[in-house]
């Protein structure tokens, strides 16, 4: 090609290449011929006079901006206060399910809680790797794309049309097939002086959607066919009265897995967007269907636990359709071609991602394996605290989200001012989260509310620490920076572990809780280090 040039942009540890016109390229990264003498001098210092030698002044800059409503802080709050509300939804209607389910009696609630526990494992193990890949990915494609559509001009448009043009009709190698050698510009908006276009195709949109779909198949299978082995493999013995509701249970939700990683697939592309509002009003429809077939399947048709499971299951399924309605309508999903599919980039980042999330589930669960081998009291009484432990600490993932979708297209525009800016107020808004509750009442067992009580100190004196950990995971990601998530985890993971172990044989229920709150802690410290530290995707900080 002679009129065009491949223009690539650094993201990460990764790159992303765009067929586009050398001018054009140039300016969509804000390069041109009279800037690229600057391009090399080091960002200026968004704190002047500061040390640079480590990232640390980010964690105090612009700490009276904090509560100040402008650009940067209404994109955060646009996506986050939604993320935050669609994020809570689920685990809120976990507590509604876990209000329910108490009724019929402490072994119900016991063998449920090993269920989602196991289902949990399973689920994000696909579901953490596949929706924050998504995310970045998603963000950082759309936001080359828009850069290179609006800083052109009519006659830019028109001649990288032609451009375009004529790349999708070189003949492949050895052959005369055309074939397309542009995987980012969108084949709906392939004639670019069409500015009414709509839709737009972005490979990493469609290959999430394949992905989801066959990983919650694989998932669903498994479980299914698995249940009673995985369940005794949770210390739930073949002759314990919590077998066979779990066995139930798990089976039935299993048939929602498509859903599930198809709808949390999508959740991420929206992310990717920007759009948080769109997952929030899918979401909420789901859940509250859920929560209105909840007393309706289990006590007026009298299925009890299966009942739980069934209306969990219609409300993925209303979720996913709710959100495929509106996604085909922005973006065009079927691919020009299998080679414009991204598989290899999910698989690369999305292994580090994997190892990263065995590690960090492994120990919740772990944590539920052991509370289950001491009985069905104190199995009910962990499935309610830990219910509300995470419900009310993903109330703070929203600003994960909001970050990573912010600096994912950030990186991609190499917009490292607003990085600095994102970073600083990111973590004092945080800083001033402390959320209090009391326990609530989710069964009539007396003795497994005293044992909850034991537990509730430690489920609301976590909440800040669960809270920054979060909120740095998705900074981390924004940057994808998954090698060192991936390696940090596993080290946490080796701590915590041998903790758990130790203290739940030693302390019993507080043991587990006491290790639980050494394991966030820990990860709170992994996740901020990186950025302290000013290393990797970061190191620009030191500039």
């Amino acid at each position: 090609m002679e009129e065009g040039a491949a223009a690539s942009m650094a993201v990460g540890e990764k790159r992303v290449a765009v067929d586009v016109p050398a001018d054009a390229a140039a300016a969509a990264n804000g390069h041109g011929p009279e800037e690229k003498a600057a391009e090399e001098l080091p960002a200026p210092s968004a704190l002047s006079g500061w040390p640079r030698t480590t990232g640390m002044y980010l964690f105090v800059m612009n700490i009276r901006s904090v509560f100040k409503l402008d650009e940067l802080g209404s994109e955060v709050l646009r996506i986050a206060v939604p993320a935050s509300l669609a994020l809570a939804a689920d685990p809120l209607a976990s507590l509604v399910d876990t209000a329910f389910i108490g009724r019929l009696g402490s072994v119900e609630i016991a063998a449920v809680g090993v269920s989602i526990a196991i289902f949990n494992q399973v689920s994000k193990v696909c579901i953490y790797p596949l929706v924050s890949v998504t995310t970045s990915f998603v963000a950082e494609e759309d936001a080359i794309i828009s850069k290179y559509l609006e800083e052109n001009n009519s006659k830019d448009l028109e001649k990288a049309a032609h451009v375009h043009s004529d790349a999708c009709n070189v003949p492949a190698s050895g052959g005369e097939t055309p074939v397309c050698a542009n995987s980012c510009i969108p084949t709906e908006c392939a004639d670019l002086s069409n500015q009414g276009c709509k839709r737009r195709y972005i490979p990493s949109v469609t290959s999430a959607l394949i992905v989801g779909s066959f990983l919650g198949l694989v998932q669903a299978v498994f479980l299914i066919f698995s249940a009673k082995v995985v369940l005794g493999i949770m210390g739930v013995k073949h002759d314990s009265p919590m077998l066979e509701p779990a066995v139930r249970y798990l089976t039935i939700r299993s048939l929602g897995a498509p859903a599930v990683l198809l709808s949390l697939a999508m959740q991420g592309v929206f992310r990717g967007f920007k759009d948080t509002k769109t997952p929030l009003y899918a979401t909420v429809v789901g859940d509250a269907t859920n929560i209105i077939l909840d007393p309706i399947l289990m006590f007026v048709c009298h299925m009890g636990v299966t009942g739980a499971a069934v209306a969990h299951v219609i409300s993925q399924y209303l979720i996913t359709m709710i959100l495929i309605c509106r996604l085909v309508q922005q973006v065009d999903v079927i691919p020009p071609s299998l080679k414009s599919l991204k598989f290899g980039r999910f698989l690369g980042c999305g292994f580090l991602l994997l190892a990263r999330v065995v590690a960090v589930t492994f120990c919740v669960t772990l944590a539920s394996s052991l509370a289950a081998r001491d009985g069905p009291t104190i199995m009910a009484a962990f499935q309610i605290c830990c219910q509300l432990w995470l419900a009310t600490s993903l109330l703070a993932d929203g600003l994960a989200v909001a970050g990573q979708a912010v600096l994912a297209s950030a990186f991609a525009k190499n917009d490292t001012k607003k990085l600095s800016i994102v970073l600083g107020m990111g973590l004092t808004v945080v800083l001033g989260l402390f959320m209090k509750f009391g326990a609530g009442v989710f069964t009539k067992d007396a003795a497994v509310i005293d044992v909850i009580h034991k537990g509730i100190p430690f489920v609301a004196g976590t909440q800040t620490i669960n809270a920054l950990a979060f909120v740095f995971d998705g900074i981390n990601f924004g940057a994808q920076d998954y090698t060192y998530s991936a390696y940090s985890m596993v080290g946490v993971a080796s701590i915590s572990i041998p903790c758990l172990v130790y203290l739940s044989a030693h302390k019993g229920f507080i043991g587990i809780w006491v290790a639980l709150t050494i394991y966030m802690s820990l990860r709170t410290v992994a996740s901020t280090w990186r950025m302290g530290a000013a290393r990797g995707p970061w190191a620009f900080l030191r500039k």
